[in-house]
């Protein structure tokens, strides 16, 4: 019969233990990276110009506030 070494069990049986903790850790890490990356729906692709139109269109500032600001951010 053969019989193991103290040695060869602990490689075997860590190294297995080891990858079943850390390959659903890295895979939650992952999702929630890839998750966090995302951009809310309405937000993709606006721009300065287009977040001080919509505040405009809606009242939240006026006139002379839309031009002020529409000449800091350069367009």
């Amino acid at each position: 019969m053969h019989a193991y070494d103290h040695g060869e069990w602990m490689f075997g049986g860590g190294f297995v233990m080891l990858l079943w903790w850390l390959l659903p850790i890295a895979l939650i890490v992952l999702a929630a990276m890839f998750f966090s990356r995302r951009t809310p729906p309405g937000d993709a692709g606006q721009t300065a110009l287009d977040i001080l139109k919509e505040r405009y269109a809606r009242g939240e500032i006026g006139k002379d506030e839309f031009d002020e600001k529409k000449r800091v951010i350069g367009e």
